[in-house]
């Protein structure tokens, strides 16, 4: 099985991820099912094609992992600028952390989920890395908040997949063009 890396979260329609302390309370649907396809995204189905997920040290320290189901049975590495020795099934990454992920892409496992936050995400982006991208847009305009792109990103061509919509969230799954 290819390995892939997958971008997968929540963004707000004004392209914001938390807010400005990283509390993402405010991620929810519009309370009906009017709009909703008949196909919907599978996340249990999503989560169990990955061993591994990766984040940054922010989204780690915002939401942990107890919040993601089947947790126990993943990988998780967390991407710091100061070192810290592992805890359970946590591994902190510090130095170059884009070849650290880039070397795991290489191994045999599961796909890889890119879990966030917008600097880990746009340095993986910028080294080419990222292979999907699904994103749920939620029916809200935050204002403010942390972002999930970075400015400075080189240009991606990327090819929609796959469009479905539940609770209001459109789910976006693109994957890279090839050129």
């Amino acid at each position: 099985m290819a390995r892939d890396i997958i971008l997968n979260l929540a963004v707000s329609l004004d392209g914001f991820i938390c807010d400005e302390d990283g509390d993402f309370a405010w991620i929810g649907g519009q309370g009906d099912g009017a709009a909703d396809t008949a196909e919907a995204f599978d996340f249990d189905a999503f989560l169990a094609s990955c061993d591994t997920v990766v984040m940054g040290r922010k989204a780690y320290d915002d939401c942990g992992i107890s919040h993601i189901s089947g947790a126990a049975g993943k990988r998780f590495l967390v991407a710091t600028h100061t070192p810290r020795p592992p805890a359970g099934n946590v591994t902190f990454l510090s130095g170059d952390v884009v070849g650290q992920v880039l070397a795991l892409k290489r191994r045999p496992g599961g796909h890889i989920w890119l879990f966030g936050g917008g600097e880990l995400a746009s340095a993986l982006i910028r080294a080419g890395a990222v292979d999907r991208f699904i994103v749920g847009i939620l029916p809200v305009i935050r204002g403010g908040g942390r972002r999930l792109f970075r400015e400075g990103l080189p240009p991606l061509e990327l090819r929609l997949d796959r469009c479905t919509v539940a609770d209001g969230i459109p789910i976006l799954e693109y994957s890279r063009r090839e050129r």
